[in-house]
């Protein structure tokens, strides 16, 4: 028996037990990924989880952008463990979760993902359990992704309920992002009515360029691969959000004024108070693990 099929085992025990978790009290999970580097994609995790704590909400970031760090370089904290600690040597969840800027807590996933398809069932057991904890201590995980179309990358987002896809108005990033979906949509096991993706228009001019970097998008997707986005919104060009990047820093934090620090505001607003397929807010963290490892079978 395979380890995705001992994982789908156990949470269907788990569930016969009565244990299962309540949608209304499962973490929502946003998975944040581009199709290239350099478009904004860590930037935009960090800040949106900044707004989503300015608003009251719990936030845990799982970066999993392997061998880069940026998000421990932004909250300026370097993590003592990751996820391979937790799996192999022990330690628990809440160990760990790297406290960052307004309690903001965040995991590194060093190559510990690496390892979750050659897990013994005890393992997964102990994985299942200790991954329910994160239910009670986030109301949103958000899930940094590594850029382009590697097979991890896709693996976490057709494992996800919810995918915010960053893109700039560069014809190569639109055909970067196209590219990613055209990989995600024509993928066997990628089921699209299971995954809300979210586009999100990056270092725009203005609100109509914002909404052109989606139509363009849309429309391919709609044409070619018989699919649908949904606009969350855009980030404006900032010097304020280029002097913060420079500095390593969240603009969200240090320039809270700034036109750019409003729209990751709006952002987080329209991700909270947006309508999205409540069939899909009962799929949370545990059930994501699972997805994902389904797809490496």
């Amino acid at each position: 028996m395979d380890q995705a099929q001992q994982l789908r085992n156990v949470i269907k025990l788990r569930d016969q037990n009565n244990q299962k978790v309540e949608a209304s009290q499962m973490a929502r999970v946003v998975t944040v990924t581009s199709g290239k580097g350099g478009v904004g994609k860590s930037n935009l995790a960090v800040n949106l989880a900044v707004q989503l704590r300015k608003a009251g909400k719990r936030v845990i970031i799982f970066d999993a952008d392997f061998g880069l760090a940026n998000v421990e370089v932004m909250f300026g904290a370097i993590p003592q463990y990751n996820l391979s600690d937790f799996i192999y040597r022990g330690k628990r969840i809440q160990e760990i979760i790297t406290p960052g800027p307004m309690d903001i807590g965040f995991i590194s996933g060093g190559s510990g993902i690496i390892g979750l398809n050659n897990l013994y069932r005890e393992q997964i057991m102990y994985l299942v359990k200790a991954i329910e904890e994160l239910n009670t201590l986030a109301d949103y995980i958000i899930i940094d992704t590594g850029a382009g179309i590697s097979d991890q990358v896709l693996e976490f987002v057709m494992a996800s309920p919810e995918v915010l896809l960053v893109s700039t108005p560069e014809p190569s990033s639109l055909t970067d992002s196209y590219s990613l979906l055209k990989a995600l949509y024509r993928n066997p096991n990628f089921v699209a009515a299971d995954t809300t993706i979210h586009v999100i228009s990056n270092r725009v001019s203005s609100l109509e360029e914002g909404q052109a970097v989606f139509d363009k998008l849309n429309s391919v997707v709609s044409q070619f691969l018989h699919g649908k986005l949904n606009y969350l919104g855009m980030i404006p060009q900032d010097a304020a959000l280029d002097k913060a990047v420079r500095q390593q820093k969240t603009v969200s934090l240090l320039e809270p004024a700034s036109k750019s620090a409003k729209a990751f505001e709006v952002l987080a607003d329209n991700l909270m108070n947006g309508t999205h397929n409540q069939v899909l807010a009962k799929r949370g963290i545990v059930q994501m693990f699972s997805g994902f490892l389904q797809k490496r079978k």
